[in-house]
């Protein structure tokens, strides 16, 4: 723990709090991570969070998508399931609610436009419904235009959703909600926000802050301007579900998260450069970047 409140996130913590995987485990022992991401024009951000999970560990991942990012999924990640979203919302909703029953993780939102017919819907269903749950992107922005019934919801949840906004994201979620002003550190203003929402929000910045409901902050503090460039974002949500899916707990998993996610970023920076490093070359440091972190 820091001098002002904060725990730094470092390689010997995120190791003091990694689970055991029992060689004897099967893909069930190891979780179902529902990933609702990518759109006509966006599906390389299904792409990116899918094949995060997937090299999360956890058994099993399923992209609940609509054609064209399904196809690029069975192009990228073989390893994938796949089931098309597509129609009204109410036929969408049943397809979700029978992949709910199954699916450990969810994540929602990457590469889904904030105007998408579905979106809201699908986001109302999973704070209601999904065990543990993740919120990125696209989901974020909507629940920024829906605030009135989005964010109760949220607060009624019995495990906190984790929430990853970058400072834009943010700062639209925040906006109007009692107790937050233009005066908060960014820090501060992240913590308020995970305790009026009983949420885990994790701020994305050159430095990334996870705040808890609890008033507990942790801090990223390893500064890297590779992660600047689209999709980063994507690769550390899909990262986020897949380690939910294994049964982390949520605060556990929002800072292992991050700390492994930061760990491929240099090690791709150190091989590619932080000009030329990509969001997509991250998972190829993902071997690497959980046994540095402990999670081997």
């Amino acid at each position: 723990m820091s001098d002002t409140g904060m725990t730094v996130l470092t390689d010997e913590f995120t190791r003091s709090i990694a689970p055991k995987r029992p060689v004897s485990g099967y893909k069930g022992t190891f979780g179902t991570a529902l990933i609702t991401a990518g759109s006509e024009y966006m599906t390389g951000a299904a792409v990116l969070a899918c094949g995060a999970a997937l090299r999360s560990g956890c058994g099993l991942v399923r992209v609940y998508s609509e054609s064209r990012t399904l196809d690029a999924i069975r192009a990228n990640h073989p390893c994938a399931l796949q089931s098309l979203r597509e129609g009204m919302p109410s036929g969408v909703l049943r397809t979700a609610g029978r992949l709910l029953e199954s699916a450990n993780s969810v994540l929602i939102g990457p590469g889904i436009p904030s105007d998408d017919l579905n979106i809201l819907p699908l986001l109302g269903l999973f704070i209601r419904e999904a065990k543990t749950l993740v919120i990125d992107a696209g989901a974020l922005s909507a629940a920024a235009h829906d605030k009135e019934n989005i964010l109760p919801m949220l607060r009624h949840r019995e495990t906190p959703a984790i929430l990853t906004p970058h400072m834009g994201e943010f700062a639209r979620i925040s906006a109007g909600v009692e107790g937050i002003g233009p005066a908060d550190s960014s820090d501060q203003a992240a913590l308020k926000l995970a305790a009026k929402l009983r949420s885990i929000i994790v701020l994305k910045n050159s430095k990334t802050f996870i705040a808890l409901p609890d008033g507990k902050l942790y801090v990223n503090d390893v500064e890297n301007s590779g992660l600047a460039k689209g999709g980063s974002g994507d690769v550390l949500a899909g990262l986020t579900a897949g380690l939910l899916a294994q049964g982390v707990s949520p605060a556990e998993a929002a800072c292992a998260a991050v700390r492994i996610h930061s760990n491929a970023g240099m090690l791709a920076a150190q091989d590619y450069g932080t000009r030329a490093m990509l969001p997509s070359d991250l998972e190829d440091f993902f071997p690497e970047a959980f046994e540095k972190a402990g999670w081997s």
